[in-house]
């Protein structure tokens, strides 16, 4: 397994779900995945769970309550930086909306939660002992994020001020996709919305996991009480779908070419 124990700073390194119901979420996730659950005994992270990986148990994302009345359920993915509160300060002098202000996760590291111009919302993770997933790109765990979004100028120039992210964007059928990169690498995507895309669906960021079959893991998410929005799908980097948890949650799935 490709196992991590640090990440460059402007590289996207954690992902968790908020759920109102994190026993359900547990349940789902536990069987589409083979995730193992360890919710935290110390109150001070209000339910925070760990879903591992493997016989080591690796850390491979998280699960907490909705907090704030009106939040959906969601996806967060969190991206590393070196100083959490200089970031807040490039957000708001960006145009962005802080949802949570700088905070400390005691011991683990210091975080922060906005949204972009257009309201995509997205973290930021300064690690003190907690440095992100232990295992990325392997079959059940995450590999991807991708911004969606109708302005692909103004989120370029948004991210690129907040994480210095650089960007590369190519035709992609009627739209175009970007890949933002950090030293040259990939490391997070984003696709246009164009008029295909329902006018009431909000610019959001999609967390991708990793699979070792897309069919099979759609069959099974179905059986588990999950709902399919893009059917498994071929595309040149491998094949993938959209699914939602019971709950609500969108999230994506992709056996990755190669």
């Amino acid at each position: 397994m490709p196992h991590r124990s640090s990440y460059d700073p402007g590289v996207p390194n954690w992902v968790d779900l908020a759920t109102p119901d994190v026993n359900a979420s547990t349940a789902f996730y536990g069987e589409l995945f083979g995730w193992q659950a360890n919710v935290s005994p110390d109150p001070q992270y209000g339910g925070y769970t760990m879903f591992t990986l493997g016989t080591e148990g690796s850390e491979v994302a998280a699960a907490m309550p909705i907090m704030m009345e009106g939040q959906p359920p969601a996806w967060t993915a969190y991206v590393k930086v070196l100083d959490a509160d200089a970031t807040a300060k490039a957000v708001q002098a960006a145009g962005g909306t802080l949802f949570m202000e700088p905070m400390d996760v005691p011991e683990q590291g210091r975080m922060l939660v906005f949204a972009d111009t257009a309201g995509a919302v997205i973290a930021a993770w300064q690690p003190y002992a907690f440095q992100g997933a232990g295992i990325v790109n392997d079959p059940n765990s995450y590999c991807w994020s991708e911004l969606q979004t109708r302005d692909v100028d103004a989120a370029k120039a948004f991210y690129g001020d907040v994480f210095g992210w650089e960007s590369s964007t190519a035709e992609f059928g009627s739209s175009t996709y970007t890949e933002f990169k950090v030293g040259g690498n990939s490391i997070a995507g984003m696709m246009q919305m164009d008029d295909n895309w329902p006018a009431d669906v909000p610019p959001h960021w999609m967390t991708y996991f990793a699979v070792a079959d897309t069919d099979a893991t759609v069959a099974k998410a179905a059986e588990l009480g999950g709902t399919v929005s893009v059917p498994p799908t071929d595309i040149p980097i491998g094949r993938f779908a959209v699914l939602a948890d019971p709950q609500g949650a969108s999230f994506s799935v992709i056996r990755l070419a190669g």
